[in-house]
C-alpha cells in the first residue's frame, strides 16, 4: 500500500497543441484585446524563454491555463460590476483569522 497526503497536488493535463494559438485569437475577439493581448504576449514570451534555458514546458502550459481562466472568468466579472454590487463592506481575512485566536 503506498501513502500519500491527503493534500498531494493533482497533476494538470498539458494543454493541446493549438491551445495558445485559440487562446490568442480569443483574447483578439475580446473586449479587453487592447491591454489583454499584449500582456499574454509578453507572459509567453518570459515563459518560452525560461522553458528554452530549463528544458520545461510547465511554465508554458502555466500561462495558458492562467489565461484560459481569464478568459472564462471575464463574463462573472462583467457581470459583478455591471450588477452594481457593493462590495466595500468585507471584512479583512487578517483580522478574522486574528479573532480567532
Amino acid at each position: 500500500m503506498t501513502a500519500q497526503p491527503d493534500h498531494a497536488p493533482v497533476p494538470l493535463s498539458a494543454p493541446a497543441p493549438g491551445a495558445p494559438a485559440e487562446l490568442l485569437a480569443q483574447l483578439r475577439a475580446d473586449q479587453r484585446a487592447e491591454q489583454w493581448v499584449p500582456a499574454f504576449e509578453r507572459e509567453w514570451a518570459a515563459a518560452l524563454e525560461e522553458s528554452r534555458r530549463t528544458f520545461s514546458l510547465g511554465g508554458l502550459y502555466a500561462v495558458v491555463r492562467d489565461w484560459q481562466g481569464r478568459l472564462a472568468s471575464a463574463p462573472a466579472v462583467d457581470a459583478f460590476v455591471v450588477s452594481g454590487y457593493d462590495d466595500s463592506a468585507f471584512i479583512d481575512m487578517a483580522e478574522l483569522r486574528g479573532r480567532r485566536r
